[in-house]
C-alpha cells in the first residue's frame, strides 16, 4: 500500500465548538441552574466561556493527561468543562451523584483527580465524601458568587471564569489521547472506567448524527434528558453542535411538569432519556390534558421500552419514539430503530411493531454478532438468541487502571446481553445473561415478562427476577410499583398476563413495592434477586 496524500489533523473534540461557533454562531443554547434564573446565550457564548474555563484549569496547573472530576446535572456550565477540559489534553471524570457516598469516592479516587466541579445543590454531598478524597486538592463550585460551601473552601465558577480572556488557541494533540473518564454503575462490583478517547467521541458524534441514527438538522431543538454525567448524555452534546441544533439544557428537573414547561416553551422537537423519566411525563400529559406542541422524537434507551409506552407516544401525541440500545462501553450509541425501505415495505402496522419492539438496527461504526455456549455465530433470523458482541471504533478496549483487554483477540467485546438479529439488521435484547430466568429447562426472558406487565392498567413500573425453586430450578417474581392512587391486585395482574404470555411464563408471585433503581435509572435486578432470593425455597 502507498499513504494518501490528504491532511493528517487529529480529531479532537474543541474542533466541534469552534465549528458551532463560527457556522452557527446565534443558535441558542438555553440552560436551568440549581437556584438562578434561567440561563439563555449561544454556541458562540459557549466557546467564549469554554476559553475562559479552559485558561482557569491552566491556571490551576492542570495539565494535559490530568483528571477533572465534575459532580454536576445538565447545565450550561458543566457543558463548557465538556470543552474545556478536554480542550487543553486533559480528561474530564463525569462523577454520578446517584452513586453511594462509598462508590463515589471510589470513582473519584480511583480517577485521581485533582480538582473537582460540583453544582450546589451536591455541596453537602461533596462535604460528606471529602475527607475519603485522596488526590483532590481543589473544589470549584459551580455558581455565581458568591460560593456557599465554607466547608470546602471551595472557589466559585463565575469568579474564576471573569479573571481569564475569552479566546484561546486550542492546542493540537494526537486523537488518541483521552477526553473522558465514564465509569460503569457498579452493579456487580466496584464501578469499572471506561476512557474515551477525542478519535471516539468525535467519530460517534459523526456516526450519532447521521440521517440513519439521531438524524438531526439546524432547525432542530435537543434537549439531553439523559445526564451529562452518564456516558456523556448519549453524546447529545456534540451531535447537537455538530448539526447546528438548538440545545435545551434541564438541569435536574426531570418531573414531567418541569419537563414539559421546557418541552413547550423551547419548543423541544427531539429529547432522550430512561424508560422511568417518561412513564412520568406521560403520567403528567394524562393528568393534565396536555400535549408537546412541537415534539416529534423521543429516544428511549438504558432498558427495554414498554410497547405502552412507545404506542401511548404515537397514538395519543403523534411522537415517534427512537429505540436506543448502548453501553457506557459503546460511548454509548450500538443500535438504535429507525424505519428503513425494507420495513416500510412490510406495511405501517407491522413497521411500527417492529420499531416499537426492537432496540434497534446496525448503525455504520459498530459491528455485531450473536454466538452461542461455544463461541459459534448464531444466524440472524430474529429466533435464534446469541451472546451480544460488538466491535468498533468506539468500542472499549481495556478498562481504565486495568491491564487485561475486555475484548477478544478480534476485537469483539462481549456485553453480557442476550438478543436476536432478525434478517433486515434489526436488534431485539431478550434479556441480560445474567438475568435470563432458566425454568425447567426453559428460558423465560424477564425483558418480555416485563414488557407485558408494563402495559397492564395501573402498573407504573413491572421487575422480573428468578428466584430459585427446589423443583424447576427458577421461577419468575414480579414486582409492581403502582401508579399513584392506583388500586390493583396480584389477581388482577395475573390475569391480564394470562391472556398474553405462556401458562408456564406466569410468575409464581406478584409483589406490590417500590422498584429500586440503579444509579443510571435502570431496575436494579442484584438488590432485587437478594431480596426475592429465599423466596420460594420452600415450594412444591
Amino acid at each position: 500500500m502507498i499513504p494518501g496524500l490528504m491532511q493528517e489533523r487529529p480529531l479532537q473534540i474543541a474542533s466541534i465548538l469552534t465549528y458551532a461557533a463560527a457556522a452557527h454562531p446565534r443558535r441558542e443554547v438555553v440552560s436551568r441552574l440549581v437556584d438562578e434564573p434561567l440561563w439563555r446565550y449561544d454556541y458562540a457564548g459557549v466557546a467564549r466561556r469554554a476559553a475562559q474555563a479552559a485558561w482557569a484549569l491552566r491556571r490551576m496547573g492542570v495539565a494535559p493527561g490530568e483528571r477533572v472530576s465534575s459532580l454536576a446535572w445538565n447545565t450550561h456550565r458543566h457543558l463548557e468543562l465538556f470543552y474545556g477540559v478536554t480542550g487543553i489534553g486533559a480528561v474530564l471524570h463525569t462523577a454520578n451523584p446517584r452513586l453511594s457516598g462509598e462508590q463515589l469516592a471510589y470513582t473519584i479516587n480511583h480517577a485521581e483527580s485533582r480538582v473537582l466541579f460540583f453544582d450546589r445543590n451536591l455541596a453537602a454531598q461533596v462535604e460528606r465524601i471529602a475527607p475519603r478524597l485522596t488526590t483532590v486538592r481543589r473544589f470549584v463550585e459551580l455558581s455565581a458568587p458568591p460560593a456557599q460551601s465554607a466547608a470546602l473552601a471551595a472557589d466559585c465558577y463565575e469568579a474564576l471564569l471573569a479573571a481569564e480572556e475569552p479566546a484561546i488557541d486550542w492546542p493540537v494533540f494526537p486523537e488518541s489521547a483521552a477526553a473522558f473518564l465514564c465509569y460503569t454503575s457498579g452493579t456487580t462490583g466496584d464501578p469499572k472506567g471506561v476512557l474515551y478517547s477525542h478519535r471516539a467521541v468525535v467519530l460517534h458524534a459523526m456516526g450519532a448524527g447521521l440521517n440513519a441514527a439521531f438524524g438531526f438538522t439546524a432547525f432542530d431543538v435537543v434537549m439531553p434528558c439523559s445526564s451529562l454525567y452518564h456516558a456523556t448524555a448519549w453524546g447529545l452534546p456534540f451531535v447537537a453542535p455538530l448539526c447546528g441544533a438548538k440545545l435545551v439544557l434541564p438541569c435536574d428537573r426531570m418531573d414531567g411538569a418541569a419537563l414539559h414547561e421546557l418541552i413547550d416553551g423551547e419548543a423541544v422537537t427531539f429529547t432522550g432519556g430512561v424508560p422511568t423519566i417518561w412513564t412520568m411525563y406521560l403520567s403528567h400529559l394524562e393528568q393534565t390534558g396536555q400535549t408537546p406542541r412541537a415534539l416529534r422524537r423521543v429516544m428511549i434507551g438504558g432498558s427495554a421500552v414498554p410497547r405502552t409506552m412507545a404506542e401511548a407516544f404515537k397514538v395519543r401525541h403523534g411522537v415517534e419514539t427512537l429505540q436506543i440500545w448502548g453501553m457506557t462501553e459503546t460511548c454509548p450509541l450500538g443500535v438504535i430503530a429507525s424505519p428503513t425501505p425494507a420495513l416500510a415495505e412490510l406495511g405501517e402496522s407491522e413497521m411500527q411493531e417492529v420499531l416499537w419492539t426492537r432496540q434497534g438496527r446496525l448503525q455504520y461504526g459498530v459491528e455485531v454478532r450473536l454466538v452461542d455456549d461455544a463461541g459459534g455465530e448464531v444466524p440472524w433470523d430474529g429466533v435464534t438468541p446469541g451472546a451480544l458482541q460488538v466491535r468498533g471504533p468506539w468500542v472499549v478496549r481495556r478498562y481504565y487502571r486495568q491491564t487485561v483487554d475486555a475484548c477478544d483477540a478480534e476485537g469483539w467485546f462481549d456485553t453480557g446481553d442476550i438478543a436476536t438479529v432478525d434478517p433486515n439488521g434489526f436488534l431485539r435484547l431478550t434479556d441480560r445473561a445474567k438475568d435470563v430466568i432458566k425454568s425447567g429447562g426453559e428460558w423465560i426472558s424477564s425483558v418480555d415478562l416485563e414488557n407485558v406487565a408494563a402495559g397492564c392498567p395501573g402498573v407504573r413500573i413491572a421487575a422480573v427476577v428468578g428466584a430459585p425453586h427446589p423443583k424447576w430450578e427458577e421461577r419468575p417474581i414480579l414486582v409492581v410499583e403502582t401508579h399513584q392512587g392506583a388500586s390493583l391486585t396480584a389477581q388482577e395482574v395475573l390475569a391480564f398476563l394470562a391472556e398474553r404470555v405462556v401458562k408456564w411464563w406466569l410468575p409464581d408471585r406478584v409483589v406490590f413495592e417500590p422498584v429500586p433503581l440503579t444509579a443510571t435509572g435502570k431496575i436494579d435486578k442484584k438488590v432485587l434477586r437478594e431480596r426475592f432470593r429465599s423466596a420460594l425455597a420452600t415450594e412444591g
